[in-house]
């Protein structure tokens, strides 16, 4: 406990027992505020200050995994909420789970929080070293969060600058790097808290962090007069509704009313149309009737569209080029599925207890595809990099790929997330994807949010939320590969590394004094 007088803002510092925990709760919740869709950015790096601030005032190591469990859970309760909207596509059925599948989920990914705080704690041995001690380990936490049980890099601090002049930073240090800046920064803002100056380190530290709001935004250069026209379908079908068998025809003929829909007189027709995730209502391999019908309504347009298919006895959740006359030009089959949601781990046992995967459609769910592709559309549309839905928030994928790709595509069907945050938060995802790559990113989305988004990641053109729409524009050009995008994400790791074995050192030479 720290017992030594510091400034007001200490005396989170000073709180024991339950207490502690709800202090630790509230502000990670508060934390949280700085994520789509209320994105109050400075709200993370304040709220993340007071959890420091309640972890470097824990009575032992366990004790601070406590107050970093709940900060963390309080943190994923809010940001995360979302997670139930799946449940309730089938109430009768699921929604029983909802409430249980928060609380695990949301403290399952605060074990992460909570072993950096218990690090903290037990490496350093004074609140002011437990403080600069967090800021590393927490980074370390949350790339590990990234990674392992096939990683959910989902909700990191450094996302609370996605939505800011800030974004930038995602093509110098990506993700991890930003995060490793907000922690550094409430790290500093709990440690002068501490020494009693926290209201004079604001005051200087506020204005600088606006600064970049006051200069000009560099711009990626617009999509010149050539430049191939494509449209996105966004055809608003409702979870509960889009595999009902009397509903499937209506959105199949809303989709091809859309597609075919009078191109912009000063744009033109479109060389490309592109559908969301699983949009074709029949298998591939039985769909040469629907394919037809496609391609009727495209016109002279190539078509890129979510397909489920059989590779041998397995379904997979695919994307499908179709050639003008409706041919199958190629296929890429979505390799990064979502646990719980496309397959079950432990299948045989899920099986013998009567449970399936939430987004399944086919029996059994879905197996994995060999791996990130290019697909090549010709000339004018060049290389496409394809994410459906969930692999939009790995940014590691695209450099499996031995050429650069020309811009990335991303399908994905959020109306199982519902209409408040998830769909934001997973816009956001791909505009930090275009920064850190430079590249622009084509996302059609089956509820929304479509939208064109540049290489810098502004967002040229969207269809709203909720609402059936068509979306043409001019493909966007790139920009040269990022920093980021040739060295990835290891400056970023090795840098709190050494912070994390540089800050220890100095409190055990502390400690042996």
């Amino acid at each position: 406990m720290i017992s030594s007088p510091g400034g007001p803002a200490a005396s989170l510092a000073r709180l024991a027992g339950w207490p502690a925990l709800m202090a630790a709760a509230a502000t990670g919740a508060v934390a949280g505020l700085g994520q789509a869709p209320f994105d109050l950015w400075l709200a993370t790096p304040l709220g993340l200050a007071a959890v420091f601030l309640v972890v470097a005032g824990a009575g032992g190591a366990g004790d601070a995994f406590r107050r970093g469990l709940a900060a963390g859970a309080g943190h994923f309760a809010l940001t995360l909420h979302w997670i139930v909207e799946p449940f309730f596509v089938t109430p009768e059925v699921h929604g029983w789970m909802a409430p249980f599948a928060l609380v695990l989920f949301a403290c399952g990914l605060a074990l992460f929080w909570a072993a950096a705080s218990w690090g903290a704690v037990r490496l350093a041995v004074s609140p002011l070293g437990r403080v600069a001690l967090l800021a590393p380990l927490l980074t370390l936490a949350e790339v590990l969060r990234s990674t392992i049980l096939t990683g959910f890099p989902w909700a990191l601090p450094g996302h609370a600058l996605i939505d800011t002049p800030w974004l930038f930073l995602g093509g110098v240090v990506g993700a991890h790097g930003m995060t490793l800046l907000v922690l550094g920064l409430s790290a500093l803002w709990a440690g002068v808290a501490l020494r009693g100056r926290g209201v004079v380190v604001l005051g200087v530290s506020l204005p600088l962090l606006l600064v970049p709001y006051l200069l000009p935004c560099a711009e990626a250069p617009a999509a010149g007069t050539g430049a191939p026209v494509v449209r996105l379908v966004q055809p608003n079908a409702p979870q509960h509704l889009k595999w009902r068998e009397d509903m499937i025809p209506v959105f199949w003929q809303r989709g091809r009313d859309l597609t075919a829909a009078a191109a912009d007189p000063d744009l033109g027709p479109p060389a490309l149309v592109i559908w969301p995730e699983t949009s074709l209502p029949v298998i591939l391999e039985r769909s040469d009737v629907a394919r037809l019908q496609l391609s009727q309504a495209a016109g002279g347009a190539q078509v890129m569209i979510g397909v489920q298919r059989y590779e041998g006895f397995s379904v997979r959740n695919g994307l499908a080029l179709l050639a003008p006359g409706g041919q199958v030009a190629a296929v890429y089959d979505k390799h990064h599925l979502v646990p719980f949601g496309e397959y079950l781990p432990l299948q045989g046992l899920a099986e013998r207890l009567d449970i399936r995967a939430l987004a399944a459609v086919m029996p059994g769910g879905y197996g994995p595809g060999p791996g990130p592709v290019a697909l090549d559309l010709g000339e004018g549309l060049g290389t496409a990099f394809p994410m459906i839905c969930y692999e939009a928030i790995f940014p590691g994928y695209i450099r499996r790929l031995d050429a650069r790709p020309d811009w990335m595509a991303h399908v994905t069907n959020d109306a199982w997330f519902g209409t408040f945050s998830g769909p934001w938060q997973h816009l956001a995802l791909a505009r930090l994807r275009a920064v850190e790559q430079g590249l622009p990113v084509l996302r059609a989305a089956n509820t929304g949010v479509s939208a064109v988004i540049d290489a810098r990641g502004r967002i040229l053109a969207a269809l709203p939320l909720g609402e059936a729409g068509y979306l043409d524009a001019r493909l966007p050009p790139a920009l040269p590969p990022t920093l980021y995008a040739r060295i990835g994400d290891w400056p970023a790791i090795l840098l709190a590394m050494l912070l994390a074995g540089g800050v220890t050192l100095a409190e055990r030479r502390k400690k042996a004094h």
